[in-house]
């Protein structure tokens, strides 16, 4: 009977008093709602937590990160005492060297990232030690050793080790650096040395590269950085130093943790739109079995406003328990999460908690709650009670102008939160395109299996029939079963895809082409000497050498109107050459890994104008072209040469790989050293090649690449670990979603389960049903999980971590094979109970 126009509304009081009342205190039906919540609700408020503590400890704690205020760096020189007295105006200087170096004790050697630092250092916070002191700068004579070059070289306190050549004494080793998140990448564990060592040991004479490291801590705490460093590089240049500041001490580890982070969100939130429609099922199933309560409340005068204001607070209340128990997940977890990411996140957050993250990740959840519970709460609450009572026979469909409102409403403020929320917000519109893409395409593809199965010639054996039946029938969940089998067999796919495919780059492709030791610092004169300990230690190994000099690239472009990098407002996120100091060459001919692609290289002997060639893709990315000139500046000299020539670089040789190689007489008189590598023959010793070449060139830093693959290798596990982390949540939400589907289905599969147990049909043919009806979906959806999981698993290892796309084909199709065994045990498990009802209980209760 349709609702009065004039019926009054129960206040919501009321309404929740009769809610209340049943609402069981379990949440009896409504349990899978909560895991849904639970499961989308604690991933987002876990990541979200994690990256929002790391970005605000790297922001409050900026100054101990830093080391100061304001950092200045210059490569291959200190600051002059002009500029020196100016910083001193400020408050309390600090000048400090970092530098590659090797550690030796007897024949054992070690590389360090050097760090010297002057009496004044730290300037904020304080060095601690294993044995529990905290310290400053060491003093003369002695150095602080990390504890994996301690190990290394099997020394404690007080044993001695020479860096350079020049004998220091242990003064103990490092637990705990503050600056070690604005220390960059380097080729070593850290080594912290009084500020006179790099020049006892010649580690800063002409040539060698070294980087000088100022900071300042001001004298007036409220002074703002940005200014100062503004008001030094218009006394001094723009390009005069590279310069940090305390607000921003670690920009590559907080725009990692922001990119990183907002990919995590993302696809927590994918999983929480997954686990919605999981949500949808459930909520479905639940009103389902109250269908008789909700006519029976019509036929006392209940309207529609009353019947959706009593189930909308019992839905709401379930979401908002989920919701919590999400977020209480998200920040116990957290923890947990930022140990085992440790290296990719290195900030130990301990137990924290961010009202910001946990406030998304309830808006998230309550919104994707009220997306997907709009549609059956529309359904109960637009029909009469007499088509209530028909819903077994009948299904319900409501209007879509019932629920279109709410539901839009809805998806637009889960898109306004996640751009408000977004590092980048192209990206994540993206991102939420092609889930929406995705959602899609599973939903057609539903629809065709419903419409195909209506068409199909009938199977002669009755149980294939029936099961294909059960595809079309009225009240079928095939689409709700296509987007979770998709989904999961999708996310199968995906992590086997980068899985190999990482395993690959890394375990196969770069060890076999990369070189075994990388050498710095080989004195010009003394290259032959070095060429000849090679042979006689290692014979047969392939030595390649070539000139190693740092330079800024200043300006670029048409002779007559060249771009000062410097006026620039913003630089390319391609065109990363411009940012700071780079490695430059010079070369006779065209360096090996490289192709040229357009222009001329330069004859062998060459005394024309100074010429350059660039690496294609950046001169793409800045507008060069050959003709044009680069101004790039090299020890304080501006140095101008014509591109002559572009090249395609090939990076994945880990050798010698410069965007800039010069002609000789562009940089010949530069002061500067060769770097070094050396490729051993398979099956020959190198035990006595790392001793010798310490012995002999202690100013040199001797790396071995078997170290670096490791770091590499760990660190691409744990980038792996993460996205896998996030993907199980994905499968999880999958299987939450054919749950929702079976308990949405559960009433009317009973009915026909009864049916056919009364006309004869075993338990076993009915279980060969179910596998009927879930294999035909599984076999159709295979394919489709392996070109879907394939593209996004692209996606990742392509465009994410550009690396190559390598997948072993063969283990994807044992775990896509795996993955269907997975999925359809837990259909088949789901649809147990419907084998357990009883024909004459069930006949009663219809």
């Amino acid at each position: 009977m349709p609702d009065p126009a004039s019926a009054p509304t129960l206040p919501w009081r009321t309404a929740w008093t009769l809610a209340r009342r049943d609402l069981s205190a379990r949440f009896k039906g409504l349990r899978l709602l909560l895991v849904c919540l639970f499961l989308g609700v604690g991933a987002i408020a876990a990541i979200g937590t994690l990256t929002g503590s790391i970005e605000r400890e790297l922001t409050t704690r900026g100054r101990e990160v830093l080391g100061g205020d304001i950092e200045l760096k210059t490569w291959q020189r200190s600051l002059s005492d002009k500029e020196l007295n100016a910083l001193s105006r400020y408050g309390q200087v600090s000048p400090g060297f970092r530098l590659q170096a090797i550690a030796r004790k007897g024949d054992l050697t070690a590389p360090v990232a050097l760090k010297a630092v002057d009496a004044n250092w730290p300037l904020y916070g304080r060095l601690e030690l294993q044995d529990g002191r905290k310290v400053g700068a060491p003093p003369a004579g002695s150095v602080w050793l990390s504890e994996g070059t301690a190990a290394r070289l099997g020394v404690s306190r007080g044993d001695s080790v020479s860096i350079g050549g020049v004998e220091q004494r242990v003064g103990g080793v490092i637990a705990s650096d503050p600056e070690k998140l604005s220390e960059g990448f380097a080729l070593g564990d850290t080594a912290i040395s009084a500020l006179d060592l790099p020049s006892r040991a010649g580690l800063t004479d002409p040539g060698a590269m070294y980087r000088s490291a100022t900071r300042v801590r001001f004298a007036d705490a409220m002074r703002d950085p940005d200014a100062v460093v503004d008001a030094l590089k218009k006394r001094f240049g723009d390009d005069a130093f590279d310069t940090r500041t305390r607000k921003a001490a670690s920009p590559s580890t907080q725009r990692f943790v922001s990119r990183m982070g907002q990919f995590l969100a993302l696809v927590g939130l994918a999983a929480l739109v997954i686990a919605g429609i999981g949500i949808g099922g459930g909520v479905s199933s639940y009103l389902e079995a109250r269908r008789a309560s909700i006519a029976t409340l019509k036929v006392l005068g209940a309207t529609s406003r009353d019947i959706a204001r009593i189930y909308l607070l019992q839905v709401g209340a379930a979401a908002l328990v989920g919701s919590l128990a999400g977020l209480l997940a998200g920040v116990l977890v957290t923890p947990l999460l930022a140990r085992s990411l440790g290296a990719l996140l290195p900030v130990d957050t301990g137990f924290t908690v961010s009202p910001a993250a946990l406030l998304t990740a309830t808006g998230y959840g309550l919104l994707v709650a009220l997306v997907f519970a709009a549609p059956p709460l529309a359904r109960a609450r637009s029909f009469p009670a007499m088509a209530l009572m028909r819903a077994q026979v009948s299904p319900l469909m409501a209007p879509r102008r019932t629920w279109l409102l709410p539901v839009g409403l809805g998806l637009a403020a889960i898109v306004a939160l996640a751009l408000l929320n977004a590092a980048q917000p192209l990206v994540t519109l993206g991102f939420l395109g092609g889930a929406a893409l995705m959602l899609g395409l599973l939903a057609l593809i539903g629809l065709g299996i419903r419409r195909a199965a209506a068409h199909l010639p009938r199977p002669r054996d009755p149980m294939l029939r029936a099961g294909l039946a059960n595809l079309y029938r009225p009240g079928a969940q095939t689409g709700a079963l296509v987007t979770a089998l998709g989904f999961g067999l999708s996310a199968f796919v995906l992590i086997a895809a980068v899985q190999t495919s990482l395993d690959a780059n890394i375990r196969k492709t770069v060890p076999a082409r990369a070189p075994d030791f990388f050498v710095l610092d080989v004195p010009k004169d003394k290259a032959g000497a070095f060429q000849d300990i090679v042979a006689q230690q290692v014979p047969g190994a392939v030595v390649k050498m070539v000139p190693n000099l740092r330079g800024r690239i200043l300006a670029y472009g048409p002779r007559d109107h060249m771009t000062r990098v410097s006026d620039l407002k913003e630089i390319p996120e391609d065109a990363w050459a411009l940012k700071g100091e780079r490695g430059l060459t010079y070369s006779v001919g065209v360096p090996e890994g490289s192709t040229v692609t357009s222009g001329r290289w330069w004859p062998e002997i060459h005394r024309g104008e100074p010429l350059v060639s660039l690496d294609e893709k950046f001169a793409q990315t800045v507008g060069l072209k050959v003709g044009d000139y680069v101004t790039v500046g090299v020890l304080g000299v501006e140095r101008t040469a014509r591109v002559a020539a572009l090249r395609r670089i090939d990076w994945d040789t880990l050798g010698f790989n410069f965007v800039l190689v010069f002609s000789p007489n562009t940089l010949a008189g530069a002061p500067h050293n060769l770097a070094a590598t050396i490729e051993v023959p398979p099956g020959h010793s190198t035990r006595g090649l790392l001793p010798r070449l310490a012995r002999a060139f202690p100013s040199s830093s001797v790396i071995e690449t078997g170290t670096l693959l490791r770091d590499a290798r760990g660190l691409l596990d744990q980038m792996t670990l993460a996205i896998l982390a996030a993907a199980s949540v994905a499968v999880l939400a999958g299987l939450a979603v054919l749950f929702g589907a079976i308990a949405a289905a559960r009433a009317s599969r009973t009915y026909d389960n009864v049916i056919l147990r009364v006309l004869g049909a075993s338990r076993g043919q009915l279980l060969l049903l179910q596998l009927a009806e879930y294999g035909l979906i599984a076999a159709v959806l295979a394919l489709v999980a392996l070109a879907a999981g394939s593209a996004m698993a692209w996606a990742v290892i392509v465009k994410l971590f550009e690396f190559d796309w390598l997948p072993d084909w063969p283990r994807i199709l044992m775990v896509l094979g795996a993955g269907l065994i997975v999925i359809l045990t837990f259909a088949l498990a789901g649809s147990l109970p419907l084998l357990r009802a009883k024909p004459a209980r069930a006949l009663r209760e219809l």
